[in-house]
């Protein structure tokens, strides 16, 4: 068959991004861009979800949220009030916007 050219405008921050992570799947954005055509034309319809891991952050605070959690399941955290917990809240808040 023969192959012919598309240009795509994008961002220059989206193709930076989408190389980068098309390189983690293993493959060039021009081989990822194919594989999409024709699943799109195959099915009909946008056909998967291609993703890459989560970034270490969000892992390492999902993982903060399920400790505590557990904890508080098995009764190993203190009883606090509706206002201890939104004091709690604020100061992460506050924290988190340095």
């Amino acid at each position: 068959m023969a192959q012919v050219s598309m240009t795509v405008r994008m961002d220059s921050r989206l193709k930076t991004a989408f190389d980068a992570l098309c390189q983690q799947f293993g493959m060039s954005a021009n081989a990822a861009m194919n594989i999409f055509a024709n699943a799109v034309v195959m099915q009909r319809k946008i056909p998967f979800e291609i993703k890459a891991a989560p970034e270490s952050n969000s892992m390492k605070g999902i993982e903060a949220f399920q400790k505590i959690r557990k904890m508080a399941e098995n009764g190993q955290l203190p009883e606090m009030t509706l206002d201890e917990i939104n004091e709690e809240i604020r100061m992460a808040r506050e924290e988190g916007s340095k």
